[in-house]
């Protein structure tokens, strides 16, 4: 049997490899990296995590927490190395990014039916293929997918958080708890005062970005908004959003602060921390000199600083069916970030699925067809719905999978029945 090719070695191209060779199907897993590195990669290992180190929810009653446990159910190999490496992060899976990677890493060189070539791939390679070249793609090859598909790309930037030591944290004017004390105290707060959050905004929405070419705040996806762009919509918007301190008493006061910054654990060893929410497209001085407001990190290490890249999509919902192949030539499939799905979980789905579907399809077996009722189909579905007209990349949530059809009071309990519904149907399904 020839082997498929799959293109890029992140998050979904490796649990697509992962998934077609523990079917027996043999693969030749494509990745640029390390001979040639992009603005946001730092490492040559596979499945990199070049913003959060944190795959978000872990919990049932949200849509990525149903993602996550379907997935481990069905073999996930990202999830699994997931769990392996987890830190602390309250209800959240976060990750030790290195330890993670590693291992994904390892696993996938390790497998006697995966091949590994290194080296930048510039054009679509005959025969089966899965596309999974990241938001990040090269231009040769975006030219070469841009040509194949005859349809326009649409492009936006995503912006990476800095990370800092603890060491280097001034703790008398910060604390550890998670919000209204659910779980383990995982995060480092770090208040602010009335008149500190004022010159800290001022600072911030003056401060100087660095060039981007084509870069509007209106094209920002918001789910990954530089904090100096939210910060420009208003005053109080950062004390709406990640700044927001709500359910976080100071100990010192036994009240909420004025705002509150969240520092979130980036290594199992606790030694680098990443400010939550503060994706950021400032230059580095700058980054230095405004975040070093904030009272607690005034004497701060910063390990990384922010940056911005870019990031491209296809228009889906034209191009792609429920299992991600090309409409127009299915034996072309995309997954991860290119589809149109944000963040890490949903691209690891989007692998899995596509992979899933091409090894039924090499061995004659009929599709899984993942219903909308699950998190995997409800994903599918929505990336390859021909009714969206302004496509724009969306992680996964309940308002895309059907309603119960009967009442259930309080939200989160009509959440964890939803979950508990596309677990049992999960269950059913031979995959």
């Amino acid at each position: 049997m020839e082997p498929v090719k799959i293109i890029g070695a992140g998050l979904a191209g490796s649990e697509a490899a992962w998934q077609l060779a523990q079917r027996g199907i043999p693969v030749e897993l494509h990745e640029m990296k390390p001979q040639k590195m992009t603005p946001a990669h730092h490492s040559p290992e596979f499945g990199e995590l070049v913003c959060s180190n944190s795959l978000r929810s872990d919990q049932l009653e949200n849509a990525v927490g149903l993602l996550k446990e379907e997935l481990r159910r069905c073999g996930s190999l990202i999830l699994s190395c997931a769990d392996e490496h987890r830190v602390e992060a309250g209800g959240a899976l976060a990750v030790d990014r290195h330890g993670f990677s590693r291992a994904i890493t390892e696993r996938v060189k390790g497998h006697p039916l995966i091949t590994v070539v290194e080296g930048e791939v510039t054009v679509i390679p005959e025969g089966n293929v899965i596309l999974a070249s990241g938001p990040l793609t090269s231009d040769a090859l975006a030219a070469a997918i841009q040509e194949k598909v005859h349809a326009d790309y649409l492009s936006f930037y995503d912006a990476a958080a800095p990370l800092v030591t603890f060491e280097s944290l001034d703790m008398d004017h910060a604390w550890f708890a998670s919000r209204y004390d659910k779980g383990t105290a995982d995060y480092v707060n770090c208040a602010l005062r009335e008149e500190e959050y004022a010159a800290f905004w001022q600072a911030l929405t003056t401060a100087q970005a660095a060039e981007v070419h084509g870069f509007e705040d209106q094209n920002v996806f918001e789910g990954c908004m530089p904090v100096e762009v939210m910060a420009r919509r208003g005053v109080d918007t950062l004390r709406y959003g990640p700044l927001k301190p709500k359910g976080l008493k100071d100990p010192k006061t036994g009240k909420e602060p004025y705002a509150v910054v969240q520092l979130r654990k980036d290594n199992a060893q606790g030694s680098i921390y990443n400010l939550v929410g503060f994706q950021t497209h400032l230059k580095w001085p700058e980054q230095k000199r405004v975040f070093s407001m904030i009272p607690a990190l005034r004497e701060a290490e910063f390990v990384r600083y922010g940056v911005m890249h870019r990031n491209t999509y296809l228009n889906s919902p034209r191009l792609l069916d429920r299992y991600y192949r090309l409409k127009a030539a299915p034996h072309i499939c995309f997954a991860g970030q290119i589809t149109g799905v944000e963040g890490y979980v949903e691209s690891t789905a989007s692998g899995f699925v596509a992979a899933v579907e091409l090894a039924n399809r090499l061995q004659g077996k009929p599709p899984v067809d993942f219903p909308q009722e699950t998190a995997l189909g409800a994903l599918a579905l929505y990336v390859s719905n021909e009714t969206v007209e302004q496509f724009q990349p969306m992680n996964v949530n309940f308002g895309i999978i059907p309603p119960l059809g009967y009442k259930v009071k309080g939200k989160r309990n009509k959440n964890a029945e939803l979950s508990r519904r596309a677990l049992d149907i999960l269950a059913g399904l031979d995959i």
